[in-house]
């Protein structure tokens, strides 16, 4: 498909799929729910980090977490210590997540919120404004919140510097950074531009069909390389249409619609 072809469909896609009405089923919509910014990065990153599976079991293991961490979710992970919190989720199980990983992982962004008053706060001091993404600061981010005997290998926080495309975290950016009708933001400082596309298999195979990558891997290089792409497109929100793709597979209601088999549109749903 001709680039002007690609753009025209994106934004085709865009217009019918970025609207709030459309977040349902989906962890981000948890956020919603919390007015400061300081509370919204700890539900992101509980949200994000556990967006694998089934949507139904995510959304109720999410919100599993956030009944027990009461209405102020950034006081409680500052306040809790690692056994307090092993305590709280003692029972807690979602897939190949335990209680204790997650524990772990919150422990570990209660130390970073008392250390630089908020997990922005801790991605900014990792952030270089030359950069022209946002992966470096990504790989440190994840460290800063690993257990310190399992950083790099921390499947809650896989590092970039493994080569891992870090879907969940790069959705967290995503929810974070960005500010409009879907995306609540909150963060300042981090600018659009270099976020990197939260890449799964399901957008994997639309951007081969619309010849923005080649590589048969989900990983990194595929999503910088996609970002690229996107870039080319939307210089300053290279993720922009990262949620209307997404619902192309999670909106069954929505299915494929008519678009998906248009011409040069065949083949892409």
């Amino acid at each position: 498909m001709p680039a002007r072809a690609v753009k025209h469909w994106l934004d085709d896609v865009y217009a019918l799929y970025h609207r709030r009405e459309l977040v349902h089923p989906d962890p981000l919509e948890f956020l919603y729910d919390y007015a400061d910014p300081r509370d919204r990065e700890i539900v992101a990153l509980i949200a994000s980090s556990l967006a694998y599976g089934r949507v139904a079991q995510i959304l109720r293991s999410v919100s599993v977490v956030l009944d027990r961490m009461g209405p102020a979710p950034s006081r409680f992970v500052a306040r809790s210590s690692h056994g307090s919190l092993r305590g709280a989720l003692a029972d807690f199980r979602h897939r190949f997540t335990t209680g204790d990983d997650l524990a772990a992982m919150l422990f570990r962004a209660g130390q970073a919120v008392k250390k630089y008053g908020s997990l922005g706060e801790c991605f900014l001091a990792g952030f270089n404004r030359h950069d022209d993404t946002a992966v470096s600061a990504l790989s440190r981010f994840a460290h800063e919140l690993s257990p310190a005997d399992r950083a790099g290998h921390f499947s809650l926080l896989p590092s970039p510097a493994r080569g891992s495309a870090c879907k969940r975290l790069n959705l967290f950016l995503r929810w974070m950074v960005r500010q409009d009708d879907v995306d609540p933001g909150g963060w300042q400082g981090i600018p659009a531009c270099c976020l990197i596309v939260p890449l799964d298999t399901h957008l994997h195979r639309i951007c081969r069909a619309l010849k923005l990558t080649r590589r048969k891997q989900a990983d990194l290089r595929t999503a910088v390389e996609i970002t690229g792409a996107f870039r080319t497109i939307a210089p300053d929100d290279p993720v922009r249409y990262d949620f209307s793709l997404t619902r192309l597979g999670i909106r069954e209601d929505l299915g494929r619609l008519g678009l998906l088999k248009k011409g040069d549109y065949a083949g892409i749903g």
